[in-house]
């Protein structure tokens, strides 16, 4: 039994979900759900960013408190996560005080290591606002393309920035021109660092492409030294004398709640925290393309400077981007399809369908809800809950719900097995796509399988082949309840429960003589004038 973790990305609590955070997070879960039920020791993690200028910003214009507004926001993740089936074992939030005492700690310790050294550097201050900015709260034209970007990395070439070194630098929030303002900060010395960090990428061919080539970037380029404390009020207070007046830099500590909420969830469970960051435990880091740099340099520089023997991240799955109906999401101009909203009107094992089997998984993709609807009413609904449906509803009818008496069938025992190894590597590598299409390759077999057999007619030709036929149906769902478990747990333990299984990572077998419960109808087709209704609501935003 391995110890595994699986750190999903922390959504920023400034704003609600929208279908690009769901895309890029969902892989987290099907690697959770898939190294539990092979029998591994899984710790999946995450939690909601709550600090920094961002939210401080959105509370100072709703005249609310910034803990206010990342605990409003925090509590919609939480339920939305939880809907979606998101099965954390710990799901957190930065401003909570087991994750504030661990960043703490953690700090105290790396001061002391000989990677971090004090220096008075330049910070923006917005007269308009009256308030330091975050680097990506200023915007002005990149220094190395010239494009308009942000302070802290260009979107355009992907340069890591310093906000003093683009050209017209103004208020992300206001508009208005910024100034600086020397101040003493902590820094840690990331440059130091360049051949370890050059080394993990090396030693990590298996990280997603975009991966390696934004990392190798960023080394080939010059790595810079980070700044670890900020000007700001909203955050975790600096454990150093001197610094009471500061806050930890979010970026220094966002990425520490991987470490905090495997504590937690280890205390929780009696777990051993230190042989889950050892060295035989196998890490994964699910996120969006943009927060690359955060989990290649970022958090392993702060874990090789703590010189504590932390383990260094195994696999980077990082998703490209997600467009919605061939424009950039944008949540300043409220052009997005929100979580909260998507799951009042649609099944969560339908959204998680198309976003695992369309996702961006390898090159960006574009959510559409044309594309949306015919993969839920051809695939999920017209395939695989087709096939389930009339396999068990025939013989619920004709059966008087007992499956019947059939031979077993070496080939398709084979089949199965192979498709369970098959499945579970391809999970293991990151490649979910591939993963689910295989799956349902074996469904749409099974349909002609069903087609070609004819048990409607053999019922009254030939009963013994219309048993066995229905027989290996029957077998076939089996099998597919548990493959498809850790894309669509909620269909999958409802036929699960039919059929008393278990999530055992391993080929099931139904008897002869099984009692069927009543059987209900797995997936609901969508009204395709939804497509109209929902891509007028986007028109109309523009």
């Amino acid at each position: 039994m391995r110890n595994i973790l699986i750190g999903g990305a922390w959504p920023y609590a400034n704003g609600p979900l929208h279908i690009g955070h769901i895309a890029a997070l969902l892989p987290g879960d099907v690697l959770a759900r898939y190294h539990r039920a092979i029998g591994d020791n899984v710790y999946f993690v995450s939690g909601s960013d709550c600090h920094g200028t961002p939210v401080a910003i959105r509370a100072k214009k709703e005249n609310k408190t910034p803990g206010e507004i990342s605990d409003f926001y925090h509590e919609e993740f939480a339920e939305c996560f939880k809907k979606l089936g998101f099965s954390y074992d710990v799901y957190t939030k930065t401003s909570a005080p087991a994750h504030k005492n661990f960043v703490k700690e953690f700090h105290r310790k790396l001061y002391e290591s000989g990677y971090v050294y004090e220096k008075e550097t330049p910070q923006a201050y917005c007269e308009s606002c009256g308030t330091f900015l975050a680097d990506r709260y200023v915007s002005g034209k990149c220094p190395e393309c010239g494009k308009d970007t942000r302070g802290d990395q260009c979107d355009f070439c992907g340069a890591v920035l310093e906000p003093e070194t683009l050209a017209e630098p103004v208020c992300a929030v206001c508009g208005k021109p910024v100034s600086f303002k020397n101040s003493r900060h902590l820094y840690i010395a990331v440059t130091r660092l360049s051949r370890e960090l050059k080394e993990l990428v090396d030693n990590h061919p298996e990280w997603r492409k975009n991966a390696v080539i934004f990392t190798n970037r960023y080394i080939d380029e010059g790595l810079k030294d980070r700044a670890l404390t900020r000007d700001l009020e909203w955050g975790i207070e600096v454990p150093k004398e001197g610094y009471e007046k500061k806050t930890i830099y979010i970026w220094a500590e966002n990425v520490l709640g991987y470490l905090s909420a495997s504590w937690e969830a280890a205390g929780k469970r009696g777990g051993d925290f230190r042989e889950l960051w050892g060295k035989d435990a196998k890490h994964y880091y699910v996120h969006g393309k943009d927060n690359i740099p955060f989990h290649t340099i970022i958090l392993p520089a702060l874990l090789l400077a703590s010189g504590e023997n932390w383990h260094l991240p195994d696999r980077i799955v990082s998703s490209e981007y997600l467009t919605l109906e061939g424009r950039k999401i944008s949540t300043s101009r409220n052009y997005a399809i929100w979580v909260r909203d998507l799951l009042k009107n649609y099944e969560a094992d339908s959204i998680r369908y198309f976003f695992l089997a369309n996702g961006p998984e390898k090159k960006d993709t574009d959510f559409s809800w044309r594309e949306y609807v015919n993969s839920h009413n051809g695939e999920l609904l017209g395939a695989y809950g087709n096939f389930v449906n009339r396999s068990l509803l025939f013989i619920q009818k004709y059966c008087g719900g007992i499956v019947p008496r059939g031979v077993e069938d070496s080939d398709l025992n084979e089949r199965t097995e192979k498709l369970f190894g098959s499945v579970g590597r391809q999970i293991e590598n990151g490649a979910f796509r591939d993963a689910i299409d295989e799956i349902f390759a074996f469904v749409r077999s099974a349909n002609r399988f069903f087609d070609t057999q004819q048990p409607w007619i053999t019922r009254n030709t030939d009963k013994r082949a219309c048993d066995n036929t229905l027989y290996q149906c029957v077998q076939i769902i089996a099998n597919l309840a548990v493959l498809l478990q850790p894309f669509l747990p909620f269909s999958s333990e409802k036929v699960r429960g039919w059929l008393r299984l278990s999530s055992k990572w391993e080929r099931q077998s139904i008897p002869t003589g099984f009692q069927l419960p009543e059987v209900e109808i797995l997936f609901r087709r969508i009204d395709k004038k939804i497509i109209e209704t929902e891509t007028e609501k986007l028109k109309s935003i523009l």
